[in-house]
């Protein structure tokens, strides 16, 4: 029997959540009211398979569909036509190819081309899988066509592969959909990837080089301290000099080598360390306060809340323009953020209205979203509040960039400030000393002058 998700309010007033089993969603629905619940929402529970070898959610393996049939003769003259060994080799690689975020790019953009050409959604699928080449996306992308043709909404299939598909452009494509504009939605999927995969390379070009020389120079020093350093005191020694290390040279010596006797214990705390914050990120409190910090974290926390501000109005401008009132617009749009900051904003807007409150009262009271995004969704709640939503979308796609500009120019004087830290250490520790050996003053007190 189906098991449905429900999210209802008491006759106090109390919004509750928890699931219910019945044969249908009406059925579900005269249940909850029968218990003085009034439904919020119901939705079918999604039961999702993890594991990346399990079988396809809408089309089943030949094995399946033949056994019912009883052909095995027909199964076994279908396995006398085999293939070459070479061809066999080269469908398994073909099927055990990576997915990758270009694929879902291209797929996409030719999926937004085909609606905006008005092909119907099986039309415009069953196009782009003849063009399609990585035959495991090729796989996933028929079982969403099956989905389609049994009459299911494209994203339900897509959850059922979320290791595939990135959790917001799931969202934004069940946003599109249950809001009947999903040309819109697929323009903004396109956009959200470029930016991401174009974001991800910026990244990647001002990390990687850093964190590798970052690397490097504290290798350089481990090394230089376990080999150089004793090798330097041992030619002080067995020439007679009184010359002696650097104390800071000798303090990170003692350092290294009471690491390495005792090894078990520096790694016992760090282990412990890392367990506990882990742990304690997946509570509940602290996934909450976890994702308070993304939102309130120097340089990246106000780009953070931006982009997640500005994809639940999107989201909501979609249903507005389609003629959904604020609370259901609320209610489909705060899928596309797992911020539990912010869908607890959005959840106490949704009950604001329940009661007759303003929904943007919670957005003020958080403190989080600026006075500017605030005011201008108050005016067009007096005016136009579609016609608003769109200027301060515009207004912050131009503050969105400003501060991811900011951003990656702060971002590479950190990390080389890092570098820099241990650049100059190393230099203090290791070098100063082999200085000191090559120019040769050491020699005076080695023969007593």
């Amino acid at each position: 029997m189906p098991i449905y998700r429900y999210k209802a309010m008491t006759e106090h007033g109390k919004i509750v959540t928890n699931t219910i089993e019945e044969s249908s969603k009406y059925l579900a629905l005269q249940k909850l009211k029968r218990n003085n619940l009034i439904p919020i929402t119901v939705e079918k529970s999604l039961q999702r398979i993890k594991s990346k070898t399990a079988m396809r959610k809408n089309i089943g393996g030949m094995q399946d569909i033949l056994r019912d049939v009883g052909s095995a003769d027909l199964l076994l003259n279908r396995e006398r036509k085999t293939q070459t060994s070479f061809e066999k080799l080269y469908h398994a690689i073909m099927k055990s190819e990576r997915i990758t975020k270009r694929d879902i790019i291209i797929f996409t953009q030719n999926f937004y081309l085909l609606k905006r050409a008005n092909f119907n959604n099986i039309h415009a699928l069953e196009t782009i899988i003849e063009s399609t080449e990585n035959f495991s996306f090729r796989g996933i992308l028929e079982d969403i066509l099956a989905g389609l043709e049994a009459g299911e909404n494209m994203y339900t299939t897509m959850e059922y592969y979320e290791d595939v598909f990135p959790y917001l452009y799931i969202n934004m494509i069940k946003v599109g959909e249950l809001s009947g504009n999903l040309t819109t939605a697929l323009e903004q999927a396109v956009k959200f990837l470029e930016d991401s995969d174009s974001l991800t390379r910026t990244l990647r070009k001002i990390i990687i080089p850093n964190v590798a020389q970052f690397i490097l120079i504290f290798i350089m020093l481990i090394v230089g301290t376990l080999v150089a350093l004793p090798t330097i005191q041992n030619l002080y020694d067995s020439m007679g000099s009184q010359q002696e290390l650097p104390a800071l040279s000798l303090w990170f010596s003692g350092v290294v080598d009471w690491i390495l006797q005792y090894w078990y214990i520096p790694t016992a705390i760090i282990v412990g360390i890392v367990t506990f914050i882990i742990s304690y990120i997946n509570t509940p409190k602290g996934k909450y306060n976890f994702h308070y910090f993304k939102y309130k974290m120097p340089v990246f926390g106000q780009l953070i809340f931006a982009i997640d501000f500005s994809r639940l109005l999107r989201a909501m401008l979609l249903n507005l323009k389609n003629g959904m009132r604020i609370q259901e617009a609320l209610e489909i749009g705060k899928n596309i953020s797992k911020n539990l900051v912010m869908l607890s904003i959005i959840e106490a807007s949704i009950n604001n209205i329940l009661i007759g409150q303003s929904w943007l009262e919670p957005f003020e009271r958080s403190k989080i979203a600026t006075p500017m995004m605030t005011e201008m969704l108050k005016i067009g709640m007096s005016t136009d509040l579609v016609e608003m939503m769109e200027k301060l979308l515009d207004y912050m796609e131009i503050d969105i960039n400003n501060l991811l500009d900011k951003t990656i120019k702060v971002l590479p004087q950190i990390v080389y400030s890092l570098v820099g830290v241990i650049l100059i250490f190393f230099v203090l520790v290791v070098l100063v000393p082999c200085i000191t050996v090559y120019m040769g003053g050491w020699l005076f007190s080695a023969y007593g002058l």
